[in-house]
């Protein structure tokens, strides 16, 4: 199917107007036997069980769900997906979306690092039904009975569902407007916020990822070992093979970590195929970390056609690395695609995959903190590294003055602002903040939307037609009148000394009596041996590379202990969260862990 007419088709507004969830019966009618999804179980078997499912078998799953979630609720109340992430977790999600019951995708409460999360996504859906596995029951139990969270009506467990019951499941109207899913966002410094996620919305976002992503190529196959609870990860594992009757192959985080060559393993398995993949800057970050010619030895992955890096800041550093690690198997140099999401746009806003390197602005870090792209030749001192993000499909991208609400012209910064039929209406219960986000409107609209716009927070600059981004309007740290990214503060701090742990900086300010005061924490290297360690040292070097690259001091350096700063679900620093612990004397310090050795 060509790319327009898939657009035409699953747009709203567009000709076919289907609700994607509507797709599943058609894929059983025209492929009941071609593979839809796989989950490879690396606990039940150290290389890898395959668990397929066929359309055909997918369908009749996913309406017999459908029918055991009606006959314990209703339409509009919601079901909390409190189990591991298998086949019956994605089973789960399509039986709901078939069922107008909205669900809500979490994680069982055994999950390590997201206590916090849980509790309070879980108790702003007040679901009236836990959708879990007899396994994971004495950890829900425990959740139930440790938390003052809502006590659901029932609890249903996924694998004992009768497959029988998808006999007396008969459609029903679906509407774009009907909110599919909460996504709940995995910010740190206010209560979790879930987005109301409409069938219109994934039905628009899974069309506009297709076409981001070009796969004109035949025989595409989706490989994913990204949470299911996270935006990209749903997205990217359901909703794309649901477009063309495509197959998804994937497995769980837990599975990556332990052994991130895991990933490359499965896409290298798919021979003869166009693999399309996705994950956060760490996680390209850590596999080219790991990928030894020894561990790559028969590898080849250049059916790897496209992998998307999102979520979180994208280094340039981790594209040159990653590229050249993996370039002895056959990783082509068009095959990484740098791109902008979040979930207030479902997930996918842009992408850079026209099948060439990543393109990279050196751009003066002067300008840039004036709001203005000046472009430099070189790379040296007082640069910033910019990566394109590249283009919008389907929807549209504004970069715009937030003071004024005026379109800025290509090379001046601003917030990204983001108008299309994937943007959601609102947060669940949050008019307020509702309004605040969706609610944007231009002041000179000219030929553009006057509204709603959904506003990132996040700020960017076009340049050439591509978007690129350049930090959360949120964290920006503000000294002497002058703007500072946080993450180039972070990059010239991890560079300073061989000693801090990559990608484990938070930098943020505190307000002082005339200008903001910096501050600057980051993780120990576990590789340097502590009786090796002078935390002075490590202090000295930092301090003079943030004053010699960005002409500022630094207030206070904390070393910390690995596990320390604070992450978002997707893998982003959580600077508030880190910047709280750091007020509240909670950080676990080096330089305490060596007074203890003594």
């Amino acid at each position: 199917m060509a790319l327009g007419s898939l657009l035409t088709e699953l747009l709203p507004g567009g000709s076919g107007r289907t609700p994607l969830i509507e797709r599943i019966a058609r894929w059983r009618r025209e492929k009941p036997d071609a593979a839809a999804f796989t989950f490879v179980d690396y606990s039940a078997d150290p290389s890898g069980a395959h668990l397929t499912l066929t359309w055909a078998e997918t369908d009749r799953r996913a309406r017999a769900t459908a029918v055991t979630l009606r006959r314990v609720t209703g339409p509009g109340e919601r079901a909390a997906l409190l189990l591991p992430q298998t086949l019956e977790y994605m089973m789960t999600m399509l039986g709901a979306l078939y069922a107008h019951v909205i669900a809500v995708p979490l994680f069982s409460p055994d999950l390590p690092g997201h206590a916090d999360r849980l509790i309070g996504a879980y108790t702003d859906a007040e679901p009236a039904v836990i959708v879990t596995t007899r396994n994971a029951l004495p950890h829900v139990e425990k959740f139930l009975a440790d938390h003052d969270v809502p006590q659901p009506k029932e609890i249903v467990f996924a694998e004992e569902i009768d497959l029988s019951l998808a006999d007396h499941w008969e459609d029903e109207p679906i509407a774009f407007d009907d909110v599919a899913y909460l996504q709940y966002t995995s910010g740190s410094t206010r209560r979790p916020a879930g987005v109301e996620i409409t069938h219109g919305n994934v039905t628009a976002n899974a069309a506009q990822l297709w076409s981001g992503w070009a796969p004109e190529k035949p025989d595409p196959e989706l490989v994913s070992w990204l949470p299911l609870f996270h935006d990209m990860g749903l997205i990217a594992t359901m909703a794309l093979p649901l477009v063309r009757g495509d197959h998804a192959i994937f497995t769980d985080p837990v599975s990556f970590i332990m052994n991130p060559m895991r990933w490359l393993q499965l896409i290298a398995d798919r021979p003869g195929k166009n693999v399309y993949t996705a994950g956060p800057n760490f996680a390209y970050e850590y596999v080219a970390s790991m990928a030894s010619p020894e561990k790559l030895a028969g590898l080849d992955l250049s059916g790897l056609t496209t992998c998307l890096n999102g979520a979180e800041p994208i280094r340039t550093s981790t594209l040159s690395t990653f590229a050249d690690a993996l370039a002895p198997a056959g990783l082509r140099p068009g095959a990484q695609a740098p791109g902008y999401g979040l979930a207030e746009a479902t997930v996918f806003v842009t992408a850079a995959a026209e099948d060439v390197p990543p393109k990279v602005l050196s751009a003066d870090r002067d300008a840039l903190t004036q709001g203005d792209l000046r472009l430099r030749d070189d790379d040296g001192e007082g640069t910033s590294a910019l990566v394109s993000c590249g283009r919008p499909s389907g929807q549209i991208v504004a970069i715009i003055d937030p003071e004024t609400r005026v379109e800025q012209p290509d090379g001046k910064v601003g917030e990204i602002w983001v108008h299309g039929p994937n943007t959601a209406h609102g947060y669940w219960r949050n008019s307020e903040r509702s309004q605040d986000t969706f609610g944007g409107e231009l002041s000179e609209p000219g030929q553009l939307p006057s509204g709603p716009w959904m506003k990132t927070g996040d700020y960017g600059v076009v340049h050439g037609g591509e978007l690129y981004v350049t930090g959360r309007i949120k964290d920006l740290i503000i000294v002497d009148g002058r703007n500072h990214y946080p993450q180039d503060i972070e990059v010239t701090a991890q560079e300073a000394h061989q000693a801090i742990r990559p990608d484990y900086v938070a930098a943020f300010a505190l307000t002082g009596e005339e200008t903001e005061r910096l501050v600057v924490v980051a993780e120990r290297n576990r590789r340097v041996p502590l009786g090796r360690l002078d935390v002075d040292e490590v202090e000295s070097a930092v301090r003079g590379a943030v004053n010699v690259e960005h002409e500022m001091s630094v207030h206070d350096f904390v070393l910390i202990e690995p596990g320390g700063v604070s992450r978002t679900s997707s893998g982003k620093i959580a600077r508030a969260a880190t910047r709280q612990r750091y007020l509240d004397g909670a950080l676990a310090t080096t330089e305490a862990r060596l007074a203890s050795r003594r």
